[in-house]
């Protein structure tokens, strides 16, 4: 009881400090783990046993015989259904292209490329070879989204690495089953047909388990045939149905069936989707928290000695600084990043849960059968684990500024509400090339945005998940512009610090708008117009005006009469690079106006001949 209480008190502990220190969890709980096993064993116990003992002479331990193999494929599962519940089709429009050749011609060369280096360089057997070749094709979206959490990044390049993390983890699983497979089936001429054999069985049964169930979960969901108060843990028993039934069909199919049953889902209309998707991340975090000391700590001090030498540094220098590059190169040709955005997802490929939980799997399973060369398997892959997590986490915000993917200004905007008013904003900033996010409670407003083509987030302003948005790392300008006066203080309080370094903004309140001596410094627009006159504008004149200005004088001039006009409000000052600036209510007077600038406001056309200019 002692060690099932610690493993849960210090999976969590690690996940606390990897948040303190904005560093992948990963990172410390393999530090823990190794710490409390083979490390406690060969110098802190007195009797050589290790604290935590997952197996203990295959009998006796934690997970004693074959249950921790059962325990890992099933929290695995878990992991790998929430990692396809957030895969939304509509983020790789513009590098989709890319991402299926990172999954497709980027893992095979990781596959050979990596699988030659560990024959010649281990001496291993091609099996083994290709076995750990296919374990460390995987990336893994736990790893690189507190990496890239904290780097801002164009969204086109935050949104590869993180559909090449997701995706590549049921493929490098069927990768390295089917080495497993041939392995199991001890090669020779019979290898061929029954490699086919059970890659088409995977496929068939993995993708048709996890697309049907999927569809049946969520009508049976959408029909209120499940009570709300067992939604979710319904939602986890289907998931683990699905994975051992697959699994029953086709071995090692459940891994794809899952991640289908997630992606299915994940871009269903379910209304419960949110819900179900929150608690499914703090499910996984608990599992991975598990997962990752236990496997650690299954590891011995003898395997650690084997990969002690020389020979694992030139291992892992041509993985990660060879094959890596190599692969992005190939599978980036002809898109529309630029040298610097290629040289950067080159750097960025930390390996994560999967690669550490099939390793383990797969190499004990193995090395318990005899198969030569089986006992470097799970500390190999290991290595790679944490050796690019370390790099990554240490170098990643680094590398970005000396290579020039890392924004010196973050010019996306993030708008909290997505009203009409919102919505309207949204479309003339996005067409006027600024990155914008809506993000609002209401799902028929988010839908509207969307049908507008606006990127729209469908997420409550009181929630921490937006922060781990890594997509949202070119964002600096937070305006918010909702109806109530008290969500947009505390958004501004919230999240200002990592969204709004270049401006926080939001609508004055009624009662400021009627106390000129109570302007706010981040009021939005105008200090005589709050959320109701922006609403009533927006329905009575619903499009965004531009008039060229002439001057200071002719600015100021402007500003007096959409100020004084119930039917105008300015927005922004378009200079003469077309770009943009938010228009304060605090400070209105600018005085850097040159030729061919605009003022960009909302409301009636202007009656020119009303307009004083002052040549």
């Amino acid at each position: 009881m002692l060690e099932l209480a610690g493993i849960i008190i210090l999976g969590i502990l690690a996940q606390w400090v990897a948040w303190k220190f904005k560093i992948p969890a990963i990172l410390p709980l393999i530090l823990i783990g190794l710490l409390v096993g083979p490390v406690a064993a060969e110098f802190l116990s007195e009797d050589g046993t290790k604290w935590i003992e997952p197996i203990w002479n295959g009998t006796e331990g934690l997970f004693p015989g074959e249950s921790l193999f059962y325990f890992v494929s099933l929290a695995i599962s878990i992991i790998l259904f929430e990692g396809g519940l957030t895969l939304k089709l509509s983020e790789i429009k513009n590098v989709g292209p890319v991402i299926s050749k990172l999954i497709t011609l980027g893992a095979l060369v990781t596959f050979f490329g990596a699988a030659v280096a560990a024959h010649f360089i281990f001496d291993l057997s091609w099996e083994i070879s290709f076995l750990f070749s296919g374990l460390i094709i995987v990336t893994g979206p736990t790893v690189i989204t507190p990496i890239l959490r904290n780097i801002p990044l164009k969204k086109d390049v935050s949104a590869v690495l993180k559909w090449e993390g997701i995706l590549i983890d049921p493929i490098g699983a069927l990768v390295a089953v089917l080495v497993f497979e041939f392995i199991s089936v001890g090669g020779g001429g019979e290898f061929t047909k029954t490699a086919f054999i059970e890659f088409g069985k995977i496929v068939l049964f993995g993708s048709t388990f996890g697309f049907t169930f999927a569809h049946a979960l969520n009508f049976s969901i959408n029909k209120k045939w499940i009570p709300h108060y067992l939604l979710n843990v319904f939602a986890l028993a289907a998931v683990l149905g699905v994975f051992v039934l697959s699994d029953n069909f086709a071995h090692e199919s459940g891994l794809l069936a899952v991640v289908v049953m997630g992606m299915v889902l994940g871009n269903s209309d379910s209304p419960y989707l949110k819900e179900l998707l929150y608690f499914k991340e703090s499910l996984s975090v608990l599992l991975i928290s598990i997962l990752f000391i236990l496997l650690a700590a299954n590891i011995n001090m003898e395997d650690l000695l084997l990969i002690y030498n020389w020979k694992t540094a030139i291992l892992f220098a041509i993985v990660v600084f060879i094959i890596r590059p190599i692969g992005v190169f190939l599978s980036t040709h002809g898109s529309d990043l630029k040298l610097n955005e290629k040289l950067f997802i080159s750097w960025v490929g930390p390996r994560g849960i999967v690669a550490a939980g099939i390793a383990s799997l797969f190499g004990l399973k193995l090395a318990k059968n005899g198969i030569s060369g089986a006992e470097f398997i799970t500390p190999l892959v290991f290595m790679i684990v944490l050796g690019t997590v370390l790099l990554n986490a240490t170098t990643a915000r680094f590398f970005a500024k000396i290579i020039g993917v890392f924004l010196t200004k973050s010019e996306g905007i993030l708008i909290v509400g997505a009203s009409k008013v919102s919505r309207l904003l949204g479309h003339y900033l996005e067409s006027n090339g600024r990155h914008v996010v809506l993000i609002d409670s209401n799902e028929t407003n988010i839908q509207k945005a969307k049908d507008l083509g606006l990127e729209a987030l469908n997420t409550n302003i009181y929630s921490d998940k937006i922060l781990d948005n890594i997509e949202l790392n070119d964002v600096g300008y937070l305006m918010a512009l909702t109806g109530n006066s008290d969500i947009n203080k505390y958004a501004i309080n919230k999240f200002s610090k990592q969204f709004g370094e270049n401006g926080s903004f939001r609508l004055v309140s009624t009662d400021e708008m009627n106390d000129d001596q109570n302007n706010p410094k981040e009021g939005l627009f105008s200090h005589t117009d709050d959320y109701n006159r922006l609403t009533e504008v927006t329905r009575k004149f619903p499009s965004i005006q531009e008039i060229e200005i002439n001057n200071k004088e002719h600015y100021d001039s402007l500003i007096h009469i959409t100020n004084n006009d119930k039917d105008m409000i300015p927005l922004f000052l378009k200079d003469d690079e077309a770009e943009l600036h938010i228009i304060s209510s605090y400070n209105t007077d600018i005085n850097d106006i040159g030729k061919n600038c605009k003022l960009v406001y909302l409301g009636k056309p202007f009656d020119i001949e009303e307009v004083v200019h002052d040549d």
